[in-house]
C-alpha cells in the first residue's frame, strides 16, 4: 500500500481523553451507561460509527460518480454494537443507507453493495466483524 495520509490519536482508556496529534480531535471518553459508565463523554463505538458512516458515504459517492448517478441526497448511519461472545468482547455493525426514491430497489442495492466492496472500513473489518447492509 502506498500511504497517502496517516491519522494518529492517543487515548488513555474508555474513561479518559482521546487527542489527535494535530489537535483537531480532543474529547472526553466515558463508558456508556450500558457498560456501567455515566455516559458523560463519547466512546470508541461512537467514534467508529462516525468514521465508518462517513467513509461508507464517500465510497458510495465514488462508486455512483463512476456510474454518473447522483447520490447527494444519500445518508448513511452506522450502528456499532459491542457485546460478548465466547472469545470476549466483539462488535457487530449495521449500515443503514437511506437512498432517494429514484434509487429504490435493485439499482440502489447494487450501488450499496459495490460501495461495501471498496470502502476501506468495510475492507478492514471483512471476515472479522459482521456487517449488515440495510438499504432504506
Amino acid at each position: 500500500m502506498n500511504a497517502i495520509y496517516t491519522a494518529a490519536a492517543t487515548a488513555n482508556g474508555r474513561d479518559g481523553r482521546a487527542v489527535s496529534t494535530d489537535g483537531q480531535l480532543d474529547l472526553a471518553l466515558a463508558l456508556p451507561p450500558a457498560l456501567g459508565g455515566d455516559g458523560k463523554g463519547t466512546n470508541p463505538e461512537q467514534l467508529f460509527a462516525a468514521g465508518y458512516a462517513a467513509c461508507f458515504a464517500s465510497a458510495l459517492a465514488n462508486v455512483a460518480r463512476a456510474e454518473k448517478t447522483d447520490v447527494s441526497e444519500v445518508s448513511v448511519t452506522a450502528e456499532v454494537t459491542i457485546g460478548k461472545d465466547e472469545a470476549g468482547f466483539g462488535l457487530d455493525v449495521a449500515l443503514r443507507v437511506e437512498l432517494p426514491e429514484e434509487l429504490a430497489g435493485e439499482a440502489g442495492e447494487k450501488l450499496v453493495e459495490r460501495a461495501h466492496q471498496v470502502c476501506p472500513y468495510s475492507r478492514a473489518v471483512r471476515g472479522n466483524v459482521p456487517v449488515t447492509l440495510i438499504v432504506e
